[in-house]
């Protein structure tokens, strides 16, 4: 059972961003009562009849958004797996009416993994840009990005990080290789050799293992990163919020009281970082309440081709979630060798109109 205070606190920032409108989940938030059930007053049952009327009003992707915010943070048990079926059915219904998204099942380990893909083509392979979330955000949640993409004139892919969603993987030191295996499932109608990565929280862990072993990745793009004290403090570990540590173990598949001695052997290390040959544009904040900061000044000591943002904000940064989107696009961008001057210059200008928005 997860603590309602601290669900309710965390979920703001995933419901801030896919737009979901602040008076109406306001409202919804105080009129859950229990985390647990399926039933009037209860996490899933709220979440999902703001879904419904979401669909009823005839809007498709924010109904599936509501639904994502029901099975938020993980399934564990019926109300939140009724919540999960809802938001990739509804998902289904909205990408069928986007031109070129697509589902392409993957195999990872033995196990057939599907992710949502666009702008393949085996007359015309385009470089290509993977995406991924963290431990608490399925693939539904960021695909709505993908017809951008394909308008930079990129292939693009979003999936779930192991565990999350509907992937059937174990959450584990070789999860890494699902980077590879999408590489593998593209090849001939994606140019996979030149692969870029935006991996949102604790899979940018798992982007840099990966790049670390396939040269097709030429670029990195992180947002909270975990990537040694994270796995090793453990004054650090005992401050980590419990819906953090209670996902990790779920995800892992161990009880939350040894997650942290389970994942420890996981850190990266200076030498690591050091062998790490291509671009990684990091985001960070200054007030991460998951990420330690030592994590931060360990990519600015040892990551050669380092290019990093710093937001006075907590984790994600989900205050400055319009600027943190735009720079990592434009990072993608400018990594590119063959990237279109014009989208790269739009996206400039773009930065410079959402920084002036701030007052920056």
């Amino acid at each position: 059972m997860n603590d309602l205070s601290e669900l309710k606190r965390f979920v703001v920032a995933h419901a801030i961003s896919q737009n979901l409108p602040a008076d109406h989940y306001a409202s919804l938030l105080e009129r859950i009562t229990s985390d647990t059930g399926d039933e009037p007053g209860s996490w899933p049952y709220e979440w999902i009849r703001a879904g419904e009327e979401a669909e009823a009003a005839g809007e498709t992707l924010a109904a599936c958004q509501y639904h994502n915010m029901g099975r938020f943070p993980f399934v564990d048990g019926p109300g939140r797996k009724r919540a999960l079926a809802r938001c990739v059915e509804t998902f289904e219904r909205w990408r069928r009416e986007q031109p070129g998204i697509e589902p392409v099942t993957v195999e990872v380990g033995g196990l057939p993994v599907t992710v949502w893909a666009t702008g393949l083509s085996a007359r015309e392979p385009r470089p290509l840009l993977v995406m991924t979330g963290g431990i608490v955000s399925p693939k539904e949640q960021w695909a709505p990005v993908l017809p951008q993409i394909a308008a930079f004139g990129m292939a693009g892919v979003v999936a779930d990080l192991p565990g999350v969603g509907e992937s059937p993987l174990r959450y584990g030191p070789d999860s890494w290789e699902l980077f590879p295996a999408i590489l593998d499932a593209l090849a001939g109608r994606a140019k996979v050799s030149e692969t870029y990565l935006l991996a949102l929280s604790f899979s940018g862990h798992l982007a840099i293992t990966a790049a670390l072993r396939d040269r097709r990745i030429r670029g990195l793009v992180g947002n909270g990163t975990p990537i040694h004290d994270f796995f090793t403090d453990t004054a650090w570990q005992a401050r980590v919020p419990r819906i953090t540590r209670d996902t990790l173990a779920h995800l892992a598949g161990v009880p939350p009281d040894a997650v942290f001695a389970h994942i420890r052997p996981w850190a990266l290390d200076d030498r690591s970082l050091r062998d790490l040959e291509i671009p990684f544009a990091a985001v960070t904040a200054t007030e991460d309440e998951i990420i330690p900061p030592g994590d931060t000044e360990r990519l600015r000591r040892s990551v050669r081709d380092l290019r990093l943002i710093e937001h006075p904000d907590v984790h994600g940064a989900p205050s400055h979630l319009a600027e943190t989107r735009v720079w990592s696009l434009l990072a993608i961008q400018r990594m590119r060798p063959d990237a279109d001057p014009r989208v790269t210059a739009a996206l400039t200008a773009a930065l410079e109109a959402a920084r002036a928005g701030r007052g920056r």
